[in-house]
């Protein structure tokens, strides 16, 4: 295994020589619907999956909608791109040794590597969190997700002292970088979760929450995805009016099929979204979901944008 040293070095070299995407000329532009501005109470941003497209058109596509950063733009050398484009980059993947990783790619090394809730063979996520860590303060990245894994032999409460005593080791470093950890909730046994068993770690809020709140670092923070709530716990909105203090980034999705979030699903996010900015939430509410077929993607997703614009 490489020295975080090494890792960092390797990374810090790459970042340099992709710098030089900042000279090059930009494509010419496409021509996009021009939508009226929106209040801005929330941040959102999106997850470039979303458009299928180009990195470069999927930010203009974000701008053009009023989408103010992307989630899983992992690989280094777009990290200029989109700072071109007036975005931010919201939520940062670790990959194996701290390398690249582009969205809807899994992360290298072997299966589990990234799962804090289980054990961390050799340190290998460790060191390449660590590096990411510092990567996302050079640049500004706010937050870096982290997984739990499922629960196979191990349990809830055995997961739950892993993931606490890895959390533990790594918060002072995101605290003195300013960067937020979040750990995400997926659901079991439903679309976009493992089946039942062995079942997600973190499959239900109270889990998460009992973690952060024992960490009690401001920059370990859940990643509540409201998609997986609504199937595990539901009664979302007292939820977030109880906790929102522990919450450092959402995800959308409509409830059960994950596609658009519009009157057809259960969930009412006009609703959670007035919610939401009532307790002054001041990260980023990012679309996380795929558009049901034969759908207008621009279309549906200036729709879902204009739900979450309370």
């Amino acid at each position: 295994m490489k020295s975080v040293s090494s890792h960092r070095r390797q990374l810090l070299a790459f970042l340099g020589a992709s710098g030089a995407a900042m000279l090059l000329p930009a494509r010419p532009a496409h021509a996009y619907p021009s939508f009226p501005p929106l209040r801005g109470r929330l941040r959102q941003g999106l997850t470039p999956h979303l458009f299928n497209a180009d990195l470069d058109d999927t930010c203009r596509m974000a701008v053009a909608l009023g989408i103010k950063g992307l989630d899983f733009v992992s690989d280094p050398a777009d990290w200029p791109l989109l700072k071109r484009h007036g975005l931010t980059m919201t939520m940062l993947r670790v990959d194996h040794g701290g390398g690249l990783s582009r969205p809807g790619r899994a992360p290298a090394g072997p299966p589990g590597w990234n799962a804090i809730g289980t054990p961390d063979q050799g340190g290998a996520f460790e060191a390449a969190l660590r590096d990411r860590i510092d990567a996302a303060a050079l640049h500004g990245i706010p937050n870096i997700i982290l997984t739990c894994g499922d629960r196979a032999a191990i349990g809830y409460e055995e997961g739950k002292r892993n993931a606490l005593a890895f959390l533990r080791r790594v918060s002072a470093q995101a605290e003195r970088r300013g960067v937020t950890l979040t750990i995400e909730n997926i659901n079991s046994g439903h679309s976009g979760g493992p089946p039942v068993p062995p079942g997600s770690m973190f499959d239900h809020l109270s889990w998460g929450l009992d973690v952060v709140s024992k960490v009690n670092s401001p920059d370990v923070k859940l990643l509540v995805d409201l998609y997986h709530a609504q199937l595990m716990d539901g009664n979302i909105t007292n939820f977030l009016r109880a906790n929102m203090q522990w919450i450092g980034h959402f995800h959308t999705g409509g409830v059960p099929g994950r596609n658009e979030i519009d009157d057809t699903q259960e969930l009412n996010y006009r609703h959670v979204a007035r919610v939401i900015a009532e307790q002054g939430f001041t990260g980023f509410v990012s679309h996380e979901w795929s558009p049901s077929a034969g759908m207008d993607k621009l279309t549906v997703l200036r729709k879902c944008i204009e739900i979450i614009d309370v």
